[in-house]
């Protein structure tokens, strides 16, 4: 074991939609910029999670306007390029407008466009410790099998989805919401065998699962989730199981992944029994991990309200746009919506990105500062896109000038493609 030594201009910690945007935000200002992820791939919950929906990239309204450009579009265009994406879709269920995904594309358009930038990047490898002087992160440890890695840098993104840098930093944070509670995580599984044809209504699945409930199966949660047909495989996604988790904690992570697991099975189960055209239905996958909504919120030098989101507020410094609707988890229960005002968008201003008490540490994705109401719209992976562009485009000119001017952080993010 022995201890790397690096040095970049623009560090960033986690390899999300969130941190893949920061890292080529920042790498085309001319940043050399290090993105460092854990996993084997980049994606965050769509490729590590199934989550193989983009929420956010559109608002709600009709007709539909898209309210994230920049990195997030680049990546829409390399997917279409791989024959996945085929414009928005409005989901005939619950009516929000998403994107759907291949996980193995999705992979491999983020790789592509994070090597055409000129990103270095790190994969298998965890940040562990941060070094702090004067209000300054100055640099991070991390790890992979071969030792420790010490990288230096002027300006850092934390895109980690648990706020892991700024914890590391000892810089200001929340679990949860101010009770410390966190919306349900939730196993999404796939599956196969199920003819092209067969409907995907969301009544057939409630109605089977109260009437597997009524014969006795106590091992599921949810009655009413999420089902929907994949580009390519085709293949059918499947968001049902529902756990109160902690997702900072090994011992709640793993009694949670199990039992998730446990209820993928059971609802496989009663698709073949009691959903018309699930018969011959088997599981493609769960997973790989549970999907976490929620664990540290980081506090920036402004907090992004639910009153901001509701009324769809403009700020004089925002950085991106967000237009999902609040969408509120709890375990086992239908999601509960609250539309932004017109159906259209927030702005998320600047300052929500910067984490306070510090010159040169940003955050983006779902960890941005935020109240329990806004972060239940602002957390999804389009709008991820859209913050982690920005972040790091901040970061980037923070290490280029040692300040921060909103409107020429701005400029560039407009340079760039991104919508705000």
């Amino acid at each position: 074991m022995h201890n790397r030594k690096l040095r970049f201009d623009v560090v960033v910690v986690g390899g999300g939609t969130a941190g893949v945007a920061a890292a080529i935000g920042a790498s085309n200002v001319g940043a050399r910029t290090l993105l460092i992820e854990k996993n084997p791939y980049f994606g965050g919950a769509a490729t590590h999670s199934s989550v193989l929906t983009f929420c956010g990239f559109f608002a709600q309204q009709e007709p539909i306007m898209q309210v994230v450009g920049g990195v997030g579009d680049q990546v829409l265009q390399e997917l279409r390029r791989l024959g996945i994406y085929e414009g928005p879709y409005r989901n005939p269920n619950s009516g929000n407008v998403i994107v759907l995904l291949d996980a193995e594309a999705t992979k491999y358009a983020l790789d592509r466009k994070v090597m055409e930038a000129g990103v270095t990047p790190r994969l298998h490898c965890q940040v562990i410790e941060a070094h702090v002087d004067g209000g300054e992160v100055q640099s991070v440890v991390a790890v992979d099998h071969g030792g420790r890695i010490t990288v230096e840098a002027t300006a850092f993104v934390d895109a980690s989805g648990e706020a892991n840098l700024t914890a590391l930093a000892g810089g200001p944070v929340r679990f949860g919401d101010h009770e410390g509670q966190v919306q349900a995580g939730t196993l999404v599984f796939r599956i196969g065998g199920v003819p092209s044809d067969a409907p995907l209504d969301r009544k057939l699945f409630e109605a089977a699962i109260q009437k597997a409930k009524q014969q006795g199966v106590t091992s599921v949660t949810k009655e009413r989730g999420m089902v929907l047909r994949l580009p390519g495989t085709r293949d059918v996604l499947a968001m049902f199981a529902d756990e109160d988790v902690n997702g900072l904690d090994a011992a709640s992570l793993t009694a949670a992944e199990m039992s998730a697991r446990h209820q993928a099975w059971s609802y496989l189960d009663i698709f073949r029994r009691y959903v018309p055209g699930f018969e011959q239905a088997y599981l493609v996958q769960t997973g790989p991990a549970i999907g976490i909504r929620e664990t540290r919120h980081v506090i920036g030098e402004y907090v992004l309200t639910g009153e901001d989101v509701i009324n769809g507020v403009r700020h004089p410094d925002a950085v991106a746009r967000g237009g999902w609707p609040v969408e509120i988890h709890r375990a086992g229960q239908p999601a509960i919506y609250h539309q932004i005002r017109d159906r259209s968008f927030y702005d998320i201003p600047l300052r929500s990105l910067r984490v306070r008490g510090f010159q040169n540490l940003w955050c983006a994705g779902r960890i941005i500062s935020c109240d329990p109401i806004a972060f239940a719209s602002a957390r999804v992976m389009g709008t991820a896109f859209a913050t982690g562009h920005a972040a790091g485009v901040a970061a980037a000119y923070y290490a280029a000038t040692k300040t921060v001017d909103p409107a020429a952080v701005r400029h560039e993010l407009l340079r760039q493609g991104a919508y705000i």
